[in-house]
């Protein structure tokens, strides 16, 4: 976990945010006071790229349906 002063925090806004992003971040203050920052977006596991193929729609379709009538 990375730590920032709340001038550094200041500063490098647009990296810390990126940051933020992939790990939870702290923002100390010159009285001691401790921030936290981290991204609420989170990622599913269902998120995936696609592939190419040469499958049709109703490929898919009629591969799902003999499978289920197995």
């Amino acid at each position: 976990m990375k730590v920032f002063t709340y001038s550094e925090a200041r500063q490098n806004l647009s990296k810390l945010l990126i940051l933020a992003q992939k790990e939870e971040v702290e923002i100390r203050r010159k009285d001691g006071a401790l921030f936290s920052l981290k991204s609420k977006h989170t990622t599913s596991p269902f998120d995936i790229s696609g592939i190419k193929t040469k499958a049709t729609t109703q490929n898919i379709l009629d591969a799902v349906r003999d499978s289920r009538i197995r």
